[in-house]
């Protein structure tokens, strides 16, 4: 480790804020709290037995209620998915047990005490002392154990990926107003061509360029025409200065479902040090990998063969489920310029609001200086339950009870175990729709012969297969990128294409398909993109609704899509796009329109 070597100082990349922050005087009194026997006279923490709360209870499940899927993709030329991959689940444990979060655990050391008199009293912005213990020692030894700086990261505890987002821009750049400063001083922020909105609407206001960066099925382009060398390389100063940060989504990408790989990875992540770029890496679906994915584009569009990762990982996570795992950019960080966002809200549920940003520990620091005096900590009710969950209680006195069957907490194997169900869950799921929709992409179209003389005969005709829509399927995440080939519909010389798009969206919504797919725009980071590009495409997603319904939605989709392509009077689009004129989604009514 002390061969390692230091994290780069990129304190020249803080803002003017960010710098100017101290550590909270009043945390830093909290360590005299810590004293035995003293009286505590000074703090201004409510009396922890007027609580209204005794215990917090709660049936949860066991780590084994979902059934893994393989590591790796199977067969010997990685040409099919393994066949385990799609089996039906068998020999699920879906029973529950009871989890028990006492008023008092009778412990006085602070990293296993869990219970209500603490977790519901003020307490460390970096995050309730048991659950962060767990997740910093989870994050440096098994999720990333090769980074590649001395002494490694450090971590703090979030209100979830948005709260981890926001806190990251507000440390890393300035606000910036056309009113009030030149336009040499506007700062940007790189993101992939189609990415979490939510991301840009956080930047845009602080006055940040949001700057795109063009994509393939692997996610962001390091080289060629709009990648990301060439964005950097050949910046034009009149539009501010060239972004020190990047923003990117690496597993799963919302909305496209690409996953980069490691060696695209080290290619993005050498230019960025070229052009000494932080990296925001957002990482909700990291867990949720789908190796079986590349079987059928190799198949079906003649994708080449993933590679192998031919670098052996120095140290194990000590879990084949976590070593089988596209690495964070975080295990190739040797310049300490990666700030990872990490997230309870797609491995436990998203109303936790409840997550972890893994970084330098000088970035960290800035980072919890701006957490002392806003969000402070996450909720502790959060906190507790989550605690007993993975921890459990100290001993047997304790009075708690945590989320195993024995009643001990699941701990990291059992952790592990949960998050590797968790993923063969999804990727169930993910073969449901995807085989509905390979099926499904040709429409029939048939062509009446003509005899010599231009006269059509009622005997002959010629069938032949037009696509009306392509995909490539997700290596990880809950989204499958749809591309509609417009082109292709027999209207489309007669309507503008953007046009003839919301018609088939509205035409989804309707009975009897009843389908509600996001619109490509909305995901589209700049207007330009959405004008140019945006509306060619959509996003389904095969997590949020029941397992019964991803397969019937997903037909319902198919033969929707077939009827559009049916239609070939102009009129009948018009009425369609002349019923949404009483309310509905509205290409015009996106972000962009404000």
């Amino acid at each position: 480790m002390d061969r390692l070597p230091l994290p780069l100082d990129l304190s020249h990349h803080f803002s003017r804020t960010s710098k100017a922050r101290k550590e909270s005087s009043i945390k830093d009194f909290y360590k005299y709290f810590a004293i035995p026997g003293i009286a505590n006279l000074a703090g201004g923490l409510p009396n922890a037995s007027f609580f209204p709360y005794d215990t917090l209870e709660a049936s949860v499940a066991l780590p084994e209620r979902f059934k893994p899927t393989p590591n790796h993709s199977g067969g010997s030329s990685g040409s099919t998915p393994h066949s385990a991959a799609v089996a039906p689940l068998t020999g699920v444990d879906s029973s529950p047990t009871h989890l028990l979060v006492p008023k008092f655990s009778g412990t006085s050391n602070r990293l296993q005490e869990i219970d209500l008199n603490t977790a519901l009293q003020y307490g460390s912005a970096q995050g309730y002392p048991p659950l962060y213990t767990f997740l910093r020692q989870f994050t440096r030894e098994n999720m990333h154990p090769n980074v590649p700086y001395r002494n490694g990261p450090e971590i703090v505890l979030t209100c979830g990926s948005t709260d981890g987002f926001n806190k990251s821009i507000e440390t890393l750049s300035n606000e910036w107003s056309a009113e009030k400063q030149p336009i040499g001083e506007r700062e940007g922020i790189l993101v992939e061509e189609f990415c979490y909105i939510n991301a840009v609407q956080c930047a845009r206001p602080r006055g940040l360029h949001v700057v795109p960066v063009g994509m393939d099925d692997e996610g962001m382009r390091a080289l060629g025409p709009g990648g990301l060398r060439d964005t950097l390389s050949n910046w034009d100063e009149s539009n501010g200065k060239r972004p020190h940060l990047m923003y990117t989504v690496t597993v799963g990408q919302n909305p496209t479902g690409s996953t980069l790989s490691l060696q695209r990875r080290k290619e993005l992540y050498k230019i960025c040090q070229t052009f000494d770029i932080i990296i925001i890496e957002d990482d909700p679906y990291w867990f949720l990998q789908f190796p079986s994915g590349a079987g059928p584009d190799i198949v079906q569009r003649s994708f080449p063969k993933p590679l192998p990762d031919i670098t052996k990982a120095a140290k194990s996570s000590g879990f084949d489920f976590l070593d089988s795992l596209v690495p964070s950019y975080i295990s190739i960080d040797i310049d300490g310029r990666v700030v990872r966002l990490d997230t309870f809200s797609k491995t436990i549920s998203p109303g936790c609001r409840l997550g972890w940003i893994t970084a330098q520990p000088a970035l960290v620091d800035r980072i919890l200086r701006i957490t002392e005096v806003s969000t402070q900590q996450p909720s502790g009710f959060v906190q507790s339950l989550v605690a007993e969950q993975l921890i459990g209680p100290c001993d047997s006195h304790d009075g708690g009870r945590g989320g195993g069957r024995d009643g001990k907490g699941w701990a990291v194997e059992g952790w592990v175990r949960w998050l590797a169900g968790l993923r063969g869950a999804y990727e169930r799921r993910m073969h449901k729709m995807c085989g509905i929709l390979e099926e499904g992409k040709y429409a029939l179209e048939s062509t009446d012969l003509c005899n010599e003389r231009g006269v059509t005969t009622e005997s002959w005709s010629v069938i032949s297969k037009v696509q009306m829509y392509n995909f490539a399927w997700p290596r990880g995440g809950m989204f499958v990128w749809i591309k509609i080939n417009l082109l292709a519909h027999p209207l489309h010389a007669k309507i503008e294409l953007p046009k003839l798009s919301h018609a088939l969206w509205l035409h989804l919504t309707k009975k009897p398909y009843l389908v509600l797919v996001a619109p490509g725009t909305i995901f589209s980071s700049t207007p330009e993109i959405a004008e140019r590009r945006g509306f060619a495409f959509y996003r389904l997603c095969f997590a949020a609704v029941e397992d019964d319904e991803v397969g019937s939605a997903s037909h319902r989709f198919v033969q929707g899509v077939n009827s559009f392509w049916a239609k070939n009077d102009l009129e009948e689009i018009k009425k369609i796009l002349g019923s949404s004129t009483s309310g509905g989604y509205d290409d015009r009514d996106s972000i962009y329109s404000c």
